[in-house]
């Protein structure tokens, strides 16, 4: 069963347009979108299990030039 999250980035000042580029080379994220309000940009990802969805977020998001900080939600499925 697959594991979902999105995860919220605060982007440095002009770094929103890189941040995309990069999260669209990670093969877990889902889809990414430029968002108005607190956060900048907010990313769905998938992996096979919560670990892999930490790894994802730790190791790979929060790793692009320009991401401030990130929150991952879990997404709970109510079916």
């Amino acid at each position: 069963m697959i594991t979902s999250a999105y995860v919220l980035i605060e982007a440095a000042s002009g770094k929103i347009g890189h941040i995309i580029e990069e999260l669209r080379r990670i093969p877990e994220v889902a889809a990414c979108d430029a968002v108005t309000g607190q956060y900048d940009v907010i990313a769905r990802i998938e992996a096979d299990d919560i670990n892999a969805l930490g790894r994802v977020s730790y190791a790979k998001i929060q790793m692009i030039d320009g991401v401030l900080r990130t929150i991952t939600c879990s997404i709970v499925r109510m079916d």
